[in-house]
């Protein structure tokens, strides 16, 4: 025997027979990751699918079939050019419209002082929606990611569907969108499962996930 050997070296070989085997234990060590990210320790940047918040996104986004977008808050913000359109109106037609801000309401209040003032509302919104309607480039991977993933996309919004199909048409969206109504509609067509999205960090959100 060498005196190496002797003298109680550890090869590889020898280490794993000759060390006991590991005892069961509470405490997780520190240092399991050779990149650690200091922010959040025991995540290694190149090895996302160790996190389970990580692993559980990822199954329920696998298990999703389905979104529902607030166009206002999501895709387009209508209401200004739907302000700017009642100002229009009433002043060539020399009323007062004073309508309820739920568009629901204000269509029935429409339907009596304007009487077929669909027509006029879609060529106001062809007309000014470029000046108030683009397309964000986040908002627009986010869509294409999601419909080429095979996910249904549904629009909600209390906006007369003149005004919804002008914006969704202008912000590059009309394509991708399955079904366009208010809420209770969209999910009715989608389904009581379909994922809600209220705002674009929601959205960011759900895409990055």
């Amino acid at each position: 025997m060498s005196a190496r050997r002797a003298a109680g070296l550890l090869t590889r070989g020898s280490l794993l027979r000759r060390l006991p085997g590991p005892k069961p234990s509470d405490v997780v060590a520190e240092k399991h990751l050779p990149l650690q990210r200091r922010d959040r320790p025991g995540l290694a940047p190149e090895f996302p699918y160790r996190s389970p918040v990580w692993s559980a996104t990822l199954a329920w986004r696998s298990v999703m079939n389905s979104v529902a977008l607030d166009l206002d808050a999501v895709l387009a913000d209508t209401r200004p050019l739907w302000r700017d359109w009642l100002e229009d109106a009433a002043r060539r037609a020399r009323v007062d419209l004073d309508v309820p801000d739920d568009r629901e309401a204000a269509a029935a209040a429409l339907d009596e002082s304007l009487g077929d003032w669909r027509p006029l509302l879609e060529r106001f919104a062809a007309d000014r929606g470029p000046l108030h309607f683009r397309p964000r480039s986040e908002t627009s991977a986010a869509l294409r990611r999601l419909d080429g993933a095979g996910v249904r996309i549904g629009v909600f919004t209390d906006a007369p569907r003149e005004l919804a199909d002008v914006a969704l048409a202008h912000v590059g969206a009309a394509r991708r969108v399955a079904v366009v109504g208010t809420l209770d509609e969209v999910l009715r067509e989608l389904g009581a499962d379909a994922v809600i999205v209220r705002s674009r960090d929601e959205l960011a959100m759900l895409d990055a996930a």
